[in-house]
């Protein structure tokens, strides 16, 4: 059933809770996952790292990134290098990755009630801009933004939310990850978790964001009555 067929008209439609809704990238709008532990696996055997097996993902969604990091024996000086070849590597397949299933439509109806779509991602800019184009989404976000540090979001977040002249809880961002929450507690911005990424509903709960979501149409949860 198409979760949008209810939905009002436009000029009768409920405002949104927030006026710029900022989405993390990989795992949230992109299923990357797959990808993601694909190129790990091709790095860890040039770099000497012990490679993560299918049966392993599901025990690595309960854990942190720095849980993660010291579980797979990663020392600190290579997470650099991983970032930079890894979202290299992604380009060359970045088209043929799938986008969450039921996001387009959401993502398009939400556009109509919302001042400013954005993205904020640890991904290549350009792997992003090709992605989106490759869905018919790019017109929809009004910019896409980059931290090439796995804990930089919150200073992009405040930037983000300066630049709009928003108060902070008219901004929302919307992850995947336990680092997504943490960045934008830090930020001071409201956050929204989905469970379709690479952290687990029950980590995720944990870290008490204002929002759970477990599919892309629960987003419409942000569509407030008048």
């Amino acid at each position: 059933m198409n979760p949008l067929a209810e939905l009002p008209p436009a000029h009768q439609h409920p405002a949104v809770i927030h006026r710029t809704l900022v989405f993390d990238f990989d795992g949230t709008i992109a299923d990357t996952l797959g990808e993601t532990r694909r190129i790990y696996n091709q790095l860890a055997e040039d770099l000497g790292l012990r490679q993560v097996e299918q049966d392993e993902v599901a025990g690595l969604r309960h854990m942190s990134l720095k849980q993660l990091i010291v579980h797979l024996g990663i020392p600190k000086r290579r997470v650099p290098l991983l970032i930079s070849r890894g979202t290299g590597m992604m380009r060359g397949n970045i088209t043929n990755l799938p986008l969450i299933s039921g996001m387009s439509e959401v993502l398009a109806e939400m556009h109509r009630h919302v001042e400013n779509f954005g993205i904020l991602t640890s991904n290549a800019p350009a792997n992003v801009d090709v992605f989106l184009r490759a869905h018919g989404l790019r017109e929809l976000f009004e910019f896409i933004s980059s931290t090439s540090k796995l804990t930089g979001k919150a200073k992009h977040l405040r930037a983000i939310r300066k630049t709009f002249s928003l108060r902070h809880e008219e901004m929302l961002y919307i992850g995947d990850e336990l680092r997504d929450i943490k960045a934008s507690k830090k930020a001071g911005i409201p956050v929204a978790a989905v469970t379709w990424g690479f952290n687990s509903r029950e980590s995720l709960a944990v870290e008490k964001p204002e929002y759970i979501f477990d599919r892309p149409e629960d987003f419409l949860r942000l569509l407030a009555p008048r």
